[in-house]
């Protein structure tokens, strides 16, 4: 029995994604997975606007962050996928993004099962600096 429950088991969807304390009154799975990517979206994006970045050339990119969700709620970041001009003008891009991470708020992981689950995501990030 295990072995067939094993088999039919999708060890790629979880019951409930990891969620931050503000998307607790969401009890829809899709729109929790939403405010979650929205949360950590509009913390990135605060912290990048407040650091004082400075270009030679206007960049507009988007950058697709890979993340990975612990089952103790440690959020890391695991990969980052920038284009070489982004990179060039802002070379230290990637510290800055793994330090937006420093002050985010409480996360929960994900669960599968009743059990805290490690999970990985891939999130876009637009950069525009004039």
């Amino acid at each position: 029995i295990l072995k067939e429950e094993l088999q039919t088991f999708n060890w790629n969807d979880v019951d409930e994604y990891p969620s931050f304390s503000a998307c607790d009154s969401i009890t829809a799975k899709a729109e929790k997975k939403v405010c979650f990517q929205q949360v950590l979206t509009s913390h990135i994006s605060e912290f990048l606007q407040n650091e004082i970045i400075i270009v030679s050339k206007d960049i507009r990119d988007t950058i697709v962050l890979n993340f990975q969700v612990s089952d103790t709620g440690n959020l890391k970041l695991v990969d980052a996928k920038i284009d070489t001009v982004t990179s060039k003008e802002i070379p230290n891009i990637e510290s800055l993004l793994a330090k937006s991470l420093d002050s985010l708020p409480n996360i929960f992981p994900a669960i599968k099962r009743g059990q805290q689950v490690t999970t990985e995501f891939k999130l876009p990030i637009i950069i525009k600096v004039d």
